[in-house]
């Protein structure tokens, strides 16, 4: 996660400059236009189910062999489809839910990746579909090993993209009061988060999405384009809040997997110098699968940034030539 020294500096920008920047008639109507617009694109995009565990949002685009894309922190089914633009791109028809707490998704008595899991064989049940690839990102990592472990008959093949998980016992992120009390305004306040885009976006780069800002002046304009619209399309942020938080809460507990069950073809994704540290935990998740193929960026960050194409060309590798649901 975000280190002590980047996190103290962003809620310490964001405490001095929002109110200042919110004294602005032109800001307020900015802001104003801003938040109108994330609803507006995000509306009429999706679908609801009712689930043994309540409303499940998805989105489905492309055509082809359907493939789940499974969202991490911030994200909804518009990050999933946002994440698996190159999948579709190469002829997959990806089904992208909301997890627990995000968007229009319910957020149920029990929110845990494990449940999560399970509703997404509710999904596949009302799509009519009996196995499926799954690509879990981030936090939604948690939920996509599980359906490979839990429901192993529904998954053909498992990708962990930049997977953020505790595998070692200890909780990457520690809050004192004052920086739990920043934090959460900014990621639970369209206002403070907005206040944020416009005056610290690199700030955010580094921070939220774990990646090197300078990293992109060297990639393509249409990779710098996908960083920059995965940042503002976390607005609006207070509807993503309950499964933000929730996803901060099992990524930082121990996770109860054991990846050494898990017999489902597997394609582990990670950058070295992604800043939440899970070029480690895809090593290791690697060394407790002894058929799991990784993939390793040397660069890129959590956002694998320049390496979008590629790693979408990956995975259609592997889900083809994986197609009978062994490894080669």
């Amino acid at each position: 996660m975000m280190s002590i020294s980047r996190r103290n500096l962003m809620v310490g920008f964001a405490a001095t400059s929002a109110a200042a920047l919110f004294g602005s008639g032109y800001a307020v109507a900015s802001y104003r236009e801003t938040v109108a617009a994330a609803h507006a694109r995000i509306a009429q995009k999706s679908r609801l189910l009712e689930t043994r565990f309540g409303a499940l949002e998805y989105a489905i685009q492309g055509r082809g062999q359907p493939f789940l894309m499974v969202h991490g922190t911030g994200g909804g089914f518009d990050h999933g489809l946002r994440f698996a633009g190159g999948l579709i791109s190469n002829g997959f028809e990806v089904i992208a839910p909301s997890r627990f707490g995000y968007l229009r998704s319910s957020f149920p008595p029990d929110p845990s990746p494990q449940k999560q899991a399970d509703a997404f064989v509710d999904l596949l049940d009302a799509l009519n579909i009996d196995r499926i690839p799954i690509a879990g990102g981030s936090a939604g990592a948690l939920s996509a090993a599980y359906f490979a472990l839990r429901h192993p008959e529904r998954c053909s093949h498992l990708i962990l993209i930049v997977p953020a998980m505790n595998l070692t016992n200890q909780d990457p992120v520690e809050f004192t009061r004052m920086q739990q009390f920043f934090v959460e305004k900014l990621l639970t306040s369209d206002s403070w988060f907005w206040a944020a885009l416009k005056l610290a976006p690199d700030q955010l780069i580094g921070t939220l999405l774990a990646t090197d800002p300078n990293l992109l002046e060297t990639v393509s304009a249409s990779e710098r384009e996908r960083a920059n619209l995965v940042l503002n399309e976390l607005m609006p942020i207070s509807l993503r809040a309950k499964g933000m938080a929730n996803d901060g809460k099992y990524a930082g507990q121990p996770t109860e997997i054991d990846f050494s069950k898990v017999e489902t073809p597997t394609l582990i994704i990670s950058a070295e110098d992604d800043r939440f540290g899970t070029a480690q935990t895809a090593q290791t998740i690697s060394q407790r699968m002894s058929a799991a193929q990784l993939l390793m960026f040397p660069t890129g960050g959590h956002l694998w940034v320049g390496h979008d194409k590629a790693m979408s060309d990956q995975i259609t590798e592997f889900v083809g030539r994986n197609a009978g649901g062994q490894i080669d």
